[in-house]
């Protein structure tokens, strides 16, 4: 397992971490170091503990509104899916009355062409 260290408003912790996650941690380690810096500088010195749980706060208030942007975005896709699929089926049914239609127009034109055929032999 890996360990780094993270600086959270000039003080150090040390982590363990997965292989190949140290500077994923670092990243996030410095993502939340900037949330309390800016409560600091906000609120000036209310308290580390004070800071940290405002911090958190924050940061799950940002996934809250994430999420719900997501769910929204979900059920888009979704009734996009369902246009996309109610256009297709309706797109597959005017191609087959098309294809229908040109069956039967192909075939009245065969009939038409025989009776010339016949009617061109008969009038030398």
């Amino acid at each position: 397992m890996a360990q780094v260290t993270v600086t959270i408003d000039n003080k150090a912790y040390r982590m363990a971490c997965d292989e190949g996650q140290e500077e994923h941690l670092m990243d996030l380690g410095q993502r939340f170091d900037r949330y309390v810096s800016h409560l600091k500088a906000s609120f000036g010195e209310i308290g580390d503990q004070r800071l940290t749980v405002m911090a958190g706060i924050m940061v799950l208030d940002e996934l809250s509104e994430l999420q719900k942007r997501i769910k929204g975005m979900e059920s888009e896709v979704m009734t996009l899916r369902k246009t996309r699929d109610e256009a297709l089926s309706k797109a597959d049914k005017n191609d087959g009355a098309l294809t229908g239609a040109l069956s039967g127009l192909a075939e009245r034109m065969e009939a038409l062409a025989g009776k010339l055929t016949v009617k061109a032999a008969q009038n030398p």
